[in-house]
């Protein structure tokens, strides 16, 4: 089972137990609990439901791992050739980091894989 979700104007594919990076929110801390309620797409191994632009109802829950995390180090250099002009700087993009608990879809029928057997 997964689901598409967007937050942040990106979309993300996640199934429960995934770890995801988001944008930063600063208003929560490590053991919270985050919901993303605009869910494209949702998919229960034999059906899909596909959201005109999102699903109605469904929501995917998630708990913070991280509260903030920094991103690498991005290096900004500016030169202009035969003027003595440099510019240097950088820039690191903070994130939170959540692991996706549970996938709520109303109406998608969840069919189980069944497990490899191993045959003689």
């Amino acid at each position: 089972m997964f689901a598409i979700i967007e937050d942040g104007s990106r979309q993300y594919r996640v199934s429960p137990g995934d770890t995801l990076t988001v944008d930063y929110r600063d208003s929560v801390s490590e053991g919270d609990a985050l919901s993303f309620d605009k869910v494209l797409l949702a998919n229960g191994g034999g059906t899909s439901v596909v959201g005109r632009p999102s699903i109605d109802g469904a929501q995917v829950a998630a708990e913070v791992v991280t509260a903030e995390y920094k991103g690498p180090k991005l290096e900004i250099q500016k030169f202009r050739r035969r003027k003595n002009s440099r510019r240097h700087t950088g820039h690191r993009q903070r994130h939170t980091v959540v692991r996706i608990t549970d996938v709520t879809i109303p109406g998608l029928d969840i069919v189980e894989t069944p497990a490899a057997s191993t045959a003689e």
